[in-house]
């Protein structure tokens, strides 16, 4: 998201450029790293624990103290709503790679592989997701972007390269379950791009070339020892 061009106030000045592009001092620099890392202790710990987890636990995973939590984020809503707005960032920061895309289909591929991606990497979207759901319903941030991808697959099945009867909202639901292997971690985790792999031949056009998958399947005792969430020794044990 863009911040507003600050205006001048009470006739000062506004910035110049070097002063706008001038380093932080150092307690402000100070404090923008003590925010960055409050954000990626409580992507680890909304991902492991769901949105009620610790504020504390992250205040310390952080390694500031509960006072700088509370100074950044007064509730736990406004940290939710932080990472959700990041998040909304990340996703249409992907828009300008899909438009790159040479041909509406490997526009489609980039698409699922960079939002399949995104959700393996930060399982903590899904618990964040629901909750602002639950602040504000009526919400549709994201409207916009849902219609480029249904504009793009309208494109993909008029050039013959997907199937006729899927539809855009078909497309989320797939890539979000190839995304929450991220939730499952271990080698489940590992396995995400073959996954989208077979998800996406499936979604060809007939008589369309299938592509090699990546990687390779998990075999019997891998995949028990993923099931069952078995240490790396307890699985090299079982083999």
């Amino acid at each position: 998201m863009t911040s507003p061009t600050r205006k001048p106030h009470d006739g000062a000045p506004a910035p110049s450029a070097s002063e706008r592009s001038a380093p932080l001092p150092p307690r402000r620099r100070d404090a923008r790293l003590n925010r960055d890392r409050l954000v990626v202790a409580a992507r680890t710990q909304f991902a492991q624990h769901g949105i009620d987890a610790s504020l504390e636990e992250i205040a310390r995973l952080a390694e500031v103290g509960v006072a700088t939590l509370y100074r950044n984020f007064p509730t736990r809503d406004d940290l939710v709503r932080a990472l959700y707005e990041l998040a909304l960032a990340e996703l249409h920061a992907v828009r300008d790679e899909i438009e790159a895309a040479p041909t509406p289909w490997e526009a489609l591929v980039v698409y699922t592989e960079r939002v399949g991606e995104w959700l393996v990497a930060d399982p903590s979207l899904p618990p964040i997701l629901r909750r602002m759901a639950q602040l504000d319903p009526s919400a549709r941030p994201a409207a916009e972007f849902d219609g480029f991808i249904a504009s793009l697959v309208a494109r993909a099945k008029k050039d013959g390269t997907l199937r006729r009867d899927v539809d855009a909202v078909d497309l989320a639901v797939l890539v979000t379950m190839v995304g929450s292997l991220g939730r499952l971690g271990g080698g489940y985790a590992g396995q995400w791009r073959r996954q989208l792999s077979i998800v996406l031949d499936g979604l060809r056009a007939p008589d369309t070339t299938r592509t090699k998958l990546p990687g390779r399947p998990l075999n019997v005792k891998e995949y028990q020892a993923t099931v069952h969430g078995l240490t790396r020794r307890a699985a090299r044990a079982a083999r």
